[in-house]
């Protein structure tokens, strides 16, 4: 039998250099009879008849036996077929089964292949640019080939060198190189500078066999471990890189969750942990090393190939057969296994029973369909079926997936189909892909209260944005070791920036996969900085658009994940932020940044103002809208502020002062709040409120993300309501047992036109308190359930009852100073009369009627308040409330006035007494005990125990104790006006009391009655 021999025939040109040899390789091919193969394998050798060649080595590479119109080829020890070779040829390990005239023989192990670009400077071969078969192009192209290979042919075992094209950017050659025998880069790198330096110019090789790369021939198994290892036989002056090409990209492998690389001496690995089709794909393993203007590329590559699991969706068709009658016998059911589109190959298997149906595409996707049987006959053995679908792949592994296919017996209760919606069955939900989107649609079935009919729920939509998710899943893998963490990082924040500005994202579940986004990243960069500034720009805008109005809805959608979503989205947007590495502030619609880095900080985002003293790194950040969404678990309280974040490498207390969203109502209190990451919830743990002469501002321990909360109610002072209701009861009979004493003494008392008027002011102030305490005491006891109407009524007559009170009271003591003042001078009852009605109904009921007209015709929150059925109270000088306390105001001052008045005439009186007579210390006290009694018997009927009101307004009861305490004094003083009423104007006063004697005892002396009216006209004492 006939052998084919392929040789391989070394030479070396002595004549090439004075110091170095030329080398030069030669192909030989033997056909002898296999017999002969041992004695021609010993006695290899060759003349030649240049004496300046010499064969310095020769070796047999390729052993082929001929076949019919073939030839199979084997390697001998020591050579490798090229992947040329491997790539056209059928060739199986070492085998490979050539055509019979192919010439294709094996290579040393050592063989290098380069690849080269040499950029020459100047303008010496340009003719290398004309036409290929022009005389100059000829010429210059064997010139340049010449002096390449007179430089490149002195390393042993050089074989061959080509010029493949010539380009423009000054004149670049682009090459090729072979070279049988082991070369070291420091050859290449010599050689190379020669060139460089006589032709001028720079110079990149790349270089494949040099470095060898180790991949599993076969296909490795999903989720097993695997190790890629690269290896050089000469120590390289770089560390490699290595690289993963996929049909979407290639990737730099790094260190990170799935991977690790490792280097040794002359070795490098790839260490994978759980292989997926991630890392299915071409390996390369690269060096770069570089001298001067030589840059040599050391370059191994190799594919690997894995064996896939898929991600399998099943379903039935219809998802919930209807079985009306148990006569329908049996139906069938059409099972899916939906597939990502891959061209792996797998095994699928059904259920015993089922119908294989042909499998078909839609779009990406491959469907494998079977049909199954349902029985419609239910018994203690016969059930829902269980359904199942197996994908086995050439590693034999085998992904599962199954499911019950729920059938609808006759008696069970379910959902008539509703338009797109299926019959469901009672109790579960149903399932709708969405369209374009990732995400399914959901519709619950309840039981309904008779028969067979079933309650359909509201839709609930989990579709996510197709590019979302995508974002999503790119966050996910970040970190596996496909390509540089922080590279990766700015890839998807730039993503997730697009898709925020080209989608609204409307809907929880886009909402909540925008959360897992940030979250995941957050996750990812933990112990990282973000140093890329359009990184950083990109998820603060992404951030703020979250936080858009427009997408209340979707946050406070009523689920219990919603709590965790907002939590959520603050801690790691504020991670995200502390990470960075930000030089100055930047403001978006709903998120605003700024950083210090003094020893005293002072920051200001969204008109909150951060003071933070021995601060280092400090990042300060504001959320609009968050505060929305956050839990609140006190619900007592309502966040009254944006959330601020605040984080800082080290500082001391730190101030905030919030804008308040509303303001803060009188008595109601503030707490400085921030959030717990452990209890998930606000707590004051050392925060204080600076009290309410400093509203909004806040000092803390400790940083956080903080807020204000407003007290729903406002402080309770401990028994006042008790003590008002008490008081104003006694003060309601009191006023009554008044009345009655006026009607019943009036005939007696009122004997002059002074008497007259003063009774009269009486009567009135009387029954303006009584109908004003008697409307307060049924309107307040219980406002919730009093009805709009009265609430409305009661707080219309409460502002007028009182008011007229005032103005009676003004009435009566512009009477007193008119009496004290111009002692001859005679008020006729006519002309008071129509005084005090103008000034004690008239005005008033002005005043209530201009401001009820103009708060909306006394709208609720308006005019009054329904928790109070009494006017509104919004701060300094807003409100209707200033409608009654103005007024009150200026005739409580007029009326302090009158009595201060009447007391110096009193005192100038028994002045001008002592003067002309001597007075003994008896009438002295007499005297001051008049003055005294003057004092008492003028404040309650004067209101002037009102002052104690504006101590009220102006102390704020979160003050403290001294607000507290003008509480109890002006519910004491003014609760009890209408007992000490009756006390001053009847018990008190003699004429009245001696009248009301009179008619108890039917007799009286009638000196006394005349002695007491006498000195009542003259000189009122009371």
């Amino acid at each position: 039998m006939w052998v084919f021999i392929f040789l391989y025939i070394l030479s070396l040109n002595s004549q090439a250099s004075a110091t170095e040899n030329s080398t030069q390789m030669y192909y030989a091919k033997l056909i002898i009879d296999r017999s002969a193969i041992e004695i021609i394998s010993s006695n290899l050798s060759f003349y030649v008849k240049d004496n300046n060649v010499n064969i310095d080595n020769v070796r047999m590479t390729t052993k082929c036996d001929k076949n019919n119109g073939s030839k199979t080829c084997r390697c001998e020890h020591g050579h490798k077929w090229s992947d040329e070779v491997l790539l056209k040829e059928g060739c199986d390990g070492n085998n490979c089964t050539l055509k019979a005239d192919s010439n294709s023989m094996c290579t040393l192990n050592t063989t290098v292949d380069i690849t080269g670009r040499f950029k020459l400077g100047g303008d010496n071969y340009t003719d290398c640019l004309t036409d290929k078969a022009s005389s100059k192009y000829i010429s210059c192209h064997a010139r340049l080939l010449n002096q390449m290979k007179t430089l490149y042919s002195k390393i042993r075992g050089f074989d061959s060198l080509a010029i493949i094209q010539f380009s423009l950017g000054s004149i670049i050659v682009d090459f090729t190189m072979k070279i049988v025998s082991d070369v070291s880069s420091g050859e290449l790198f010599n050689k190379s500078t020669d060139l460089t330096e006589t032709l001028t110019g720079s110079m990149t090789l790349e270089t494949k066999g040099i470095v060898n790369l180790e991949v599993s021939k076969a296909s490795v198994p999903y989720d097993s471990k695997t190790v890629v290892i690269c290896k050089t036989e000469r120590e390289l002056k770089a560390k490699p890189q290595w690289n993963l090409n996929r049909e979407d990209g290639s990737f730099l492998i790094t260190n990170g969750s799935i991977s690790k690389v490792e280097i040794k001496e002359k070795e490098s690995s790839v260490t994978i942990k759980n292989v997926s089709e991630l890392w299915q794909g071409e390996y390369v393993c690269l060096f770069v090393e570089k001298e001067g203007q030589i840059t040599i590329n050391h370059k191994a590559n190799d594919t690997m190939d894995v064996c896939l699991k898929p991600k399998i969706d099943i379903s039935a068709d219809p998802a919930f057969p209807l079985c009306k009658t148990e006569e329908d016998s049996v139906l069938y059911v059409i099972v899916k296994c939906e597939i990502k589109n891959t061209t792996e190959k797998y095994n699928v298997s059904w259920q015993e029973g089922a119908i294989v149906l042909p499998m078909t595409t839609d779009k990406d996707k491959l469907i494998y369909s079977a049909k199954i049987i349902v029985d419609c006959k239910k018994d203690k053995g016969n059930s829902s079926p269980d359904s199942y679908c197996d994908f086995t792949n050439e590693c034999n592994q085998v992904q599962k997936a199954s499911m019950t296919v729920e059938v609808i017996y006759p008696q069970d209760p379910y959902c008539s189909a509703e338009g797109e919606w299926g019959n469901t069955k009672a109790g579960f939900t149903a399932e709708i892909k969405c369209q374009d989107k990732a995400g399914t649609r959901e519709r619950k079935c309840s039981l309904g209260g008779k028969g067979r009919e079933g309650i359909w729920g509201d839709e609930v939509s989990q579709c996510v944005e197709q590019d979302l998710a995508n974002v999503l899943e790119s966050a996910t893998i970040s970190d596996i070791g496909l390509g540089i963490l922080a590279t990766n990082a700015a890839i998807v924040f730039e993503r997730f920036v697009k898709v925020t500005k080209t989608s609204k994202l409307p809907g929880y579940a886009n909402i909540n996969t925008s959360v897992a986004v940030l979250s995941t990243m957050d996750k990812k960069l933990n112990n990282s900085v973000i140093t890329n500034e359009t990184a950083i720009e990109n998820f603060l805008f992404s951030s703020s658009h979250l936080l858009n109005k427009s997408l209340e809805d979707s946050w406070n959608k009523d689920t219990t994940d919603n709590t965790s979503m907002a939590e959520k989205f603050m801690l790691s947007v504020e991670n995200l932020i502390k990470i960075s590495n930000m030089t100055g502030g930047t403001k978006k619609e709903n998120l605003h940044v700024d950083v210090c880095n003094s020893s005293n900080c002072n920051i200001t985002v969204f008109n909150v103002s951060v003071v933070l003293s021995g601060g280092v790194n400090v990042k300060t950040a504001a959320f609009k809208q968050l505060d929305k969404y956050l839990p609140n678990l006190d619900n007592k309280t309502e966040v009254n502020s944006i959330i601020v974040s605040t984080t800082a490498d080290s500082y001391s207390d730190i101030t905030l002062k919030f804008e308040m969203i509303k303001p803060r109502p009188r008595n109601v209190e503030l707490k400085c709040v921030f959030w717990d990451n452990e209890k998930h919830a606000f707590s004051s743990d050392g925060c204080r409120w600076e009290g309410p002469s400093k509203e909004g501002h806040c000092t803390c321990d400790h940083l956080s993300s903080f807020a204000l909360l407003l007290s729903k109610e406002p402080l309770d002072v401990p028994g006042l309501t008790y003590l008002t209701y008490a008081a104003l009861s006694v003060s309601v009979l009191s006023l009554i047992v008044t009345l009655v004493i006026e009607l019943i003494v009036w005939s007696d008392v009122v004997k002059t036109s002074t008497l007259y008027l003063r009774h009269t002011a009486h009567v009135n102030i009387c029954l303006c308190l009584l109908i004003g305490n008697l409307c307060f005491l049924a309107s307040s006891s219980n406002p919730e359930n009093i009805s709009d109407l009265w609430c409305r009524t009661s707080a219309v007559l409460k502002h007028f009852c009182y008011l007229a009170m005032f103005f009676w009271t003004f009435c009566l003591s512009a009477t007193l100073l008119h009496q004290a003042v111009f002692l001859f001078h005679k008020v006729s009852k006519a002309n008071y009369l129509r005084f005090s009605l103008v000034v004690g109904y008239a005005i008033p009921l002005i005043i209530v009627f201009v401001t009820f007209l103009t708060c909306n015709g006394g709208a609720e929150g308006v005019y009054y308040l329904e928790k109070t059925c009494w006017l509104v109270y919004g701060g300094l000088f807003k409100g209707t409330f200033y409608t009654f306390i103005i007024p009150v105001g200026a005739i409580v001052f007029i009326n302090v006035f009158s009595m201060l008045v009447v007391i110096m005439k009193l005192i100038s009186h028994h002045s001008e007494i002592h003067q002309k007579t001597d007075i003994s210390p008896e009438k002295e006290k007499a005297a001051a005990k008049t003055v005294v009694r003057s004092i008492i018997l003028l404040t309650p009927i004067f209101g002037v125990t009102w002052i104690f009101g504006f101590a009220i307004l102006i102390f704020d009861l979160t003050s403290g104790p001294a607000a507290y305490a003008f509480e109890y004094i002006f519910t004491v003083l003014n609760g009890f006006q209408g007992f000490f009423i009756l006390l001053t104007t009847c018990f008190l006063d003699r004429m009245t009391r001696e009248a009301l004697l009179k008619h108890i005892k039917k007799k009286a002396p009638a000196s006394s009655v005349s002695e007491s009216t006498s000195k009542s006209e003259s000189t009122w004492k009371k």
